[in-house]
């Protein structure tokens, strides 16, 4: 059992959560797994998800009309390496299959 493909994810910043989208290598192209885990689960397993990545964009602020300060961006190879590691230390948590 390992996370083949991460298919999509998104960061509530709000609450410190992430909805992950996922298939494991024994689901079918037509099965995905969806899950929302706090952030402290992956902190607490010593896996840091979230890079602040501030220099992203580089513009002269003269306007003022967009402040992209607070830019963060998830680790991919971080997110897959933690989900690998809860869902075998936690297979009672392994959310179910749904049909596309």
């Amino acid at each position: 059992m390992e996370i083949r493909e991460l298919v999509s994810y998104y960061l509530y910043e709000d609450t410190k959560r992430i909805e992950v989208e996922f298939r494991l290598s024994l689901d079918s192209e037509d099965e995905v797994r969806n899950d929302i885990i706090n952030l402290e689960e992956a902190e607490d397993f010593g896996y840091n998800l979230i890079e602040n990545n501030n220099d992203f964009f580089q513009f002269d602020d003269e306007d003022g009309d967009e402040d992209f300060d607070d830019f963060v961006d998830v680790d991919e190879d971080s997110l897959i390496s933690f989900l690998n590691e809860y869902y075998i230390v936690n297979p009672d948590k392994l959310p179910k299959t749904e049909m596309l």
